[in-house]
C-alpha cells in the first residue's frame, strides 16, 4: 500500500471468522535442515571441501526480482547480498530493476546442480487406497512452494476458508506494483513512515491495518508472506469490496 494514508485508519472487522487455525506460510519460510541419517554414517563420511563459489551473469527479465534471482540461484545472503554486489549497476532502490540489466551472481556449482536436478525429477505416484479409507482433507494434504507463486496459492485457499473474496491475478497484480514480490520491502519515505508506521510487505501493509485486519491462523507478522496477503485481501474487501477490484493506491 503506497503512501497515501487514506487507508490507514483501521475498521472494525465486519468479517465473521473461524477459530480453526489453518496451516500458513510460517512453515513454508523454513528451509529443510540437512543432516546425516545415522549417528554411524555421520562419523564413517569423510569430510570434502566446500564447492567452489562461482559467478554468473544473469539478464532480467520482464518481472523479475532480487529476491527471485536469489532464491533462484541459491544465493548466500539472499537478495541483500544479491543488491550488494550489484548495488553500482542496480542504484539506491532494490526494488527498481529493469529488463536487460545484467548482474553478477554469486551461486555453486552444487547449488545450481541441485537445482537441476530438482527440476527434472518427477513427483512419485502415491499408493492407491484400500477402499473405504477416509481421505484427508485437500487443505491438510496441500503442500505448497515457497515462493510468490505458492504464498499466493495458499492465500487463497485460506481465504476461502473464510469467505474473503479474490483471485490469483488481482492478488499478483497488485503485489507486483507494491512490492515487486519482495515479502521483505518496507517504505521508509512517505507519509505513513513519518509517522511511525512504515508500509511492510508483499501488499505494503502498515501495522494498524494489519492488526485490523489480520486473519486468525496465520502468522501475526507483517513481513510474512502469507499472513500479509491475507490481511491485505481483507483490508480490500472491507474497503473495496475485493482485491480484484484494486488498480492503484490503496
Amino acid at each position: 500500500m503506497p503512501g497515501r494514508g487514506k487507508h490507514r485508519r483501521p475498521r472494525t472487522n465486519p468479517l465473521i471468522r473461524s477459530a480453526v487455525a489453518v496451516g500458513t506460510g510460517g512453515a513454508a519460510l523454513t528451509l529443510p535442515l540437512l543432516g546425516a541419517t545415522h549417528a554411524s554414517a555421520a562419523a564413517e563420511a569423510v569430510p570434502q571441501a566446500n564447492p567452489p563459489a562461482k559467478s554468473v551473469t544473469y539478464t532480467v527479465a520482464k518481472g523479475d526480482t532480487l529476491y527471485g534471482i536469489a532464491e533462484k540461484y541459491d544465493v548466500s545472503g539472499g537478495w541483500k547480498q544479491l543488491y550488494k554486489d550489484n548495488r553500482a549497476a542496480v542504484g539506491d532502490d532494490p526494488k527498481l530493476i529493469h529488463p536487460g540489466l545484467k548482474l553478477k551472481v554469486k551461486t555453486t556449482e552444487a547449488a545450481t546442480a541441485q537445482k537441476k536436478a530438482t527440476k527434472s525429477s518427477a513427483p512419485a505416484k502415491p499408493a492407491a487406497k484400500p477402499a473405504g479409507v477416509t481421505q484427508a482433507t485437500q487443505a491438510s494434504a496441500k503442500t505448497y512452494a515457497n515462493n510468490l507463486d505458492g504464498w499466493i496459492r495458499e492465500a487463497l485457499d485460506i481465504m476461502a476458508q473464510k469467505g474473503i473474496p479474490g483471485s490469483y491475478d488481482g492478488i499478483y497484480r497488485n503485489i507486483m506494483r507494491e512490492s515487486s514480490g519482495n515479502p521483505q520491502a518496507i517504505n521508509n519515505w512517505d507519509s505513513n513512515a513519518a509517522k511511525g508506521t512504515p508500509s511492510k510487505g508483499l501488499l505494503q501493509v502498515i501495522d494498524p491495518t494489519f492488526a485490523a485486519y489480520h486473519v486468525p491462523g496465520t502468522p501475526y507478522d507483517p513481513f510474512d508472506p502469507v499472513a500479509n496477503i491475507t490481511a491485505a485481501c481483507n483490508y480490500a474487501a472491507d474497503r473495496y469490496g475485493s482485491i480484484d477490484n484494486v488498480n492503484g493506491p490503496y
